[in-house]
């Protein structure tokens, strides 16, 4: 099991400024970080990559699809090629930082809706770009993990059952779905017999508190989720995913209208306690 904290609590690009906050997510007993990527080239990424390997940390990243003529779910071809190569360019920049995994939702563009659910010839769209994407990403010893969203932020993939299945049919060894604590809490009705349905097509994990803060200071079972997780024999990462309101365009995103929690130190002292003991006793 490896421990890490999402950057998105920060910044959605990490720079120089942020590199102080390494050592104490190292001290703090995190075991890697999550690196946003949403702009920048390799060699900024691998500038990065050096820093975090001094400072004894591991990584992985983090996109999405970013519309403007790239969505994965699209009818028209140009779009799906705008989609592969977004991300071609991300996993090159996760090997540049030397992540093991990239995750996101990096299917549709957030926010887009049809009035419906996935049509067939969407979730074929969709295959046709990750399935390459994946083949491209395990050459660069990369995996990719596409992640389910609420309902309220996507239509393409909201549940633990259409994630497997997704899963399934795009049938590349480095290709699974990441599990997230907030979206499960709003679609799925028993988050432990979600885990216990899919454990196989699981390849990541985000511990999210329902309101986005302090995981374990809410309503969710963290307690059941490790259980089931660890049940189901998973050892990869658990990453804690925290939204704040430091950055506009990120808070609109995430509509986070109103503080989650009182300090950073708050969410990544509580978050990793949680984790630790949790996992213990489960």
């Amino acid at each position: 099991m490896k421990l890490g904290f999402n950057l998105l609590l920060w910044t959605s690009h990490v720079g120089e400024a942020h590199w102080p906050l390494l050592p104490k997510l190292k001290a703090a007993g995190y075991d890697g970080v999550e690196v946003p990527v949403f702009e920048g080239d390799p060699a900024h990424f691998a500038r990065l990559g050096a820093v975090l390997r001094d400072e004894g940390l591991a990584a992985s990243t983090v996109t999405v699809m970013p519309g403007g003529g790239r969505s994965a779910v699209s009818a028209e071809a140009n779009e799906r090629d705008g989609a592969l190569d977004w991300l071609k360019w991300a996993i090159d920049c996760s090997e540049a930082v030397g992540a093991d995994l990239l995750c996101g939702p990096f299917h549709q563009p957030l926010g887009e809706f049809t009035g419906k659910g996935p049509t067939e010839a969407e979730i074929e769209a969709c295959v046709s770009v990750h399935r390459p994407a994946a083949r491209y990403a395990a050459e660069r010893g990369v995996k990719l993990s596409v992640e389910p969203l609420n309902r309220f932020e996507c239509y393409f993939l909201n549940t633990a059952r259409a994630a497997a299945a997704l899963v399934e049919r795009v049938g590349e060894p480095n290709y699974g779905y990441l599990y997230d604590t907030f979206h499960f809490n709003i679609e799925e009705k028993n988050q432990a017999a979600a885990i216990a349905a899919t454990h196989a097509a699981i390849n990541h994990v985000h511990i999210s508190n329902n309101d986005r803060g302090t995981p374990g200071t809410g309503p969710i079972d963290f307690a059941a989720v490790f259980t089931a997780l660890k049940a189901a024999g998973y050892d990869g990462w658990m990453t804690v995913e925290a939204f704040g309101s430091a950055l506009p365009d990120l808070a609109a995103a995430t509509r986070v209208w109103r503080p989650l929690f009182d300090t950073p130190e708050e969410v990544y002292l509580g978050a990793v306690k949680l984790m630790r003991e949790g996992w213990a006793a489960a």
